[in-house]
């Protein structure tokens, strides 16, 4: 995983929000499907990411994509890594609903394993 580009990915990011409050469409999807690909172009040094390196805010970015990685890499270690995350980040959980965007991440895998998808 690419840390510097992924931090480049969410200072772009961050920088979208601030000067269009959310307006800013096409820069906002455009960060987001920069920051997908860079988080799932290698899921060991995504994890290993996670474990050691990752802030609270990037933590909190990564849950408006957590669920396209999911279905993207179909990997339950990564969404299960980021769940874990949650007690290292308890006030970032409860001020973005990040429970939600696991839960989610967590239904795309069952879906994907039930029906064969994986």
């Amino acid at each position: 995983m690419d840390i510097k580009k992924f931090r480049e990915v969410i200072a772009r990011r961050e920088y979208a929000e601030k000067i269009s409050q959310g307006e800013w469409y096409d820069e906002i999807a455009r960060c987001n499907k920069l920051e997908t690909d860079i988080l799932s172009e290698d899921i060991p040094s995504t994890i290993d990411f996670l474990r050691n390196d990752c802030t609270p805010d990037e933590y909190s970015w990564i849950s408006e994509v957590i669920d396209d990685i999911a279905e993207k890499t179909n990997s339950r270690e990564l969404v299960d890594c980021y769940k874990n995350l949650m007690s290292k980040f308890p006030e970032e959980c409860e001020k973005y609903n990040i429970a939600g965007s696991i839960e989610s991440a967590d239904e795309i895998l069952d879906w994907r394993k039930k029906h064969g998808k994986n």
